[in-house]
């Protein structure tokens, strides 16, 4: 039976590096990635994979969530792994200057639209019986030079998807289904993160549930 996998989050390198890693694993895959609306930077071009099922997704919407699942488990035909991937963008401004349109962008995509995704993919692994949830995120803080604006919105953002991941990851020995976490200490190194990823979600068991796999320079082979 082939592998239904999906992967949504940020439109991103690390996002990029996870897909590209998975593409010898499937003849097909969804993925539904959330472009960077903070900046007026064009979305990259879609790279040309034979292997992708691109489907659209307003994170601000718990209707799109619903919609997005159906739609995984209808190209699909079932959703066997879910890989989650939070690497929000970043806004460098004074506090006094944060536009509140950033600030409700912010919001909507990197912070309620992941709980309104996950509300969906669990109830639909909590009726199959089974189901792999992958959360993953980096771990760093971003570089900050002296007299530079900070980047108050994105670690925001990434704190609530720790935070959410933590959560998830103390309920999941009750769940029929595999919920884990990967988290990135080391930056610049998303393909290297990304097979570190692939390989060990290649090797989870049942008893794997709420544990939370940490990359980092020191691990690159673990």
């Amino acid at each position: 039976m082939t592998r239904g996998i999906f992967i949504a989050g940020n439109d991103s390198t690390l996002s990029r590096a996870v897909e590209a890693a998975i593409l010898n694993k499937v003849d097909q895959y969804a993925a539904a990635l959330i472009p960077n609306r903070l900046t007026e930077v064009q979305k990259t071009a879609e790279p040309d994979n034979i292997k992708r099922i691109s489907l659209d997704w307003n994170p601000a919407s718990p209707l799109s969530a619903r919609a997005l699942v159906l739609a995984a488990e209808n190209h699909l035909e079932h959703i066997d792994e879910v890989i989650l991937i939070c690497s929000p963008p970043s806004i460098r401004c004074n506090p006094e200057d944060l536009p509140p349109a950033s600030v409700e962008i912010m919001l909507n995509d990197n912070i309620k639209g992941w709980f309104f995704l996950i509300k969906e993919i669990t109830a639909v692994f909590k009726e199959r019986g089974r189901g792999t949830l992958a959360l993953v995120y980096p771990d760093n803080n971003p570089d900050h030079k002296k007299n530079e604006a900070a980047d108050v919105l994105g670690p925001a953002a990434l704190a609530s998807f720790r935070a959410l991941t933590q959560g998830l990851l103390a309920s999941a020995y009750n769940e029929p289904y595999i919920t884990v976490g990967f988290s990135a200490s080391d930056s610049g190194n998303d393909t290297a993160f990304a097979s570190f990823i692939n390989k060990n979600i290649d090797e989870l068991t049942l008893r794997s549930k709420g544990k939370l796999f940490k990359f980092g320079k020191f691990n690159f082979f673990r």
